[in-house]
């Protein structure tokens, strides 16, 4: 579904990543797992068209999809939910939701997109008219996933999800990617909790200072010594 193809992406004249291939297969959960710093952000960016690569190519669905404008991206079914949340908070959790749904136009699609947002998140249901500023991390997460599915993609990418939040909500976010993936979205995770992010995976990658040093399956990666040693506590 997704493949990329040895990019080098650049901050100026600071290089970022370094030939990085990456694939991400339908119906799977693919996780990117490294260090603050590595580049992962770097790469989900420049998939969803923020960033654009000085070399190489990124394919999603058989098409070229780089330097291609971020809004065709998403209207081609590929949605980004970014580090930090990024909700607009000054709008009601419902306008916010609504605004997910900008490049539509089947209303009857629309609102029940929006029911089945809230049927996964009752939580948004219950404070849909509150200010999206005023709520809690963990709550400001699910608005940010909840919003990226009113685009109704085929593929989501996350960026660092459970950032900052208390692990029973890290807990009820991964069950929730794990239903939305069991609902036909592909999903590209990039994660700091790499145990967690690990335990939902079928496939994972490991990105250092810009480079894929380690793949495999999921269950590879948990079980090698060196992502234990760097990525799971040693555990």
């Amino acid at each position: 579904m997704l493949k990329i193809e040895n990019i080098d992406v650049f901050y100026g004249n600071i290089q970022a990543l370094h030939g990085v291939s990456l694939e991400v297969n339908e119906g799977e959960i693919v996780t990117l797992i490294g260090a603050n710093g590595a580049g992962k952000s770097t790469l989900l960016k420049t998939i969803s068209g923020l960033l654009k690569p000085k070399k190489g190519s990124i394919e999603y669905l058989n098409t070229n999809i780089s330097g291609k404008a971020a809004q065709s991206i998403v209207k081609g079914g590929l949605s980004h939910v970014p580090e930090g949340r990024r909700v607009f908070a000054n709008m009601t959790v419902e306008e916010n939701l609504e605004l997910g749904a900008y490049l539509r136009n089947d209303r009857d699609g629309i609102k029940k997109d929006l029911d089945h947002v809230y049927e996964l998140f009752p939580r948004l249901l219950e404070r849909r008219k509150q200010l999206s500023g005023t709520l809690s991390g963990g709550e400001q997460q699910m608005l940010a996933m909840g919003r990226a599915l009113m685009s109704k993609p085929k593929l989501i990418i996350l960026d660092e999800p459970s950032m900052g939040l208390a692990p029973l909500m890290v807990k009820n976010i991964f069950n929730i990617i794990q239903m939305v993936n069991k609902e036909g979205v592909t999903v590209l995770l990039v994660e700091q909790n790499a145990n967690m992010a690990l335990s939902i995976a079928n496939r994972a990658y490991v990105l250092e200072t810009g480079k894929i040093v380690l793949e495999g399956t999921a269950k590879e990666l948990q079980e090698s010594e060196e992502v234990k040693a760097a990525y799971l506590g040693g555990l």
